[in-house]
């Protein structure tokens, strides 16, 4: 099966995930955050730099679950620029919409 090119779009939001990732995991570990996700470290450092621009959902979640990131918080950010990270329970109203 042969892959369609990624759009500028898709590969913009691939970065901007990379870069929520790497500013919420912070001073951890990359390779205690993978190990903690169950993806290996090489996959972390691939979608962190870009590299993989669509990862696969169970993938992130597992990566977000490790770094205390609501999927609500990463789906907004990745489809806006700029914004702030919500952590996982920190009290996102009923009423506040994904980014379509």
């Amino acid at each position: 099966m042969v892959r369609l090119p990624l759009t500028p779009a898709e590969v913009e939001r691939g970065q901007r995930l990379g870069a929520l990732l790497r500013r919420a995991r912070g001073e951890r570990s990359m390779l205690v955050t993978a190990l903690e996700a169950g993806v290996s470290p090489e996959t972390l450092r691939k979608i962190e730099s870009g590299r993989v621009a669509t990862p696969a959902f169970p993938t992130i979640a597992a990566i977000a679950g490790v770094l205390g990131l609501s999927l609500d918080a990463v789906w907004s950010e990745i489809n806006q620029s700029g914004g702030g990270v919500t952590l996982a329970g920190s009290g996102r109203t009923a009423g506040e919409r994904l980014a379509s």
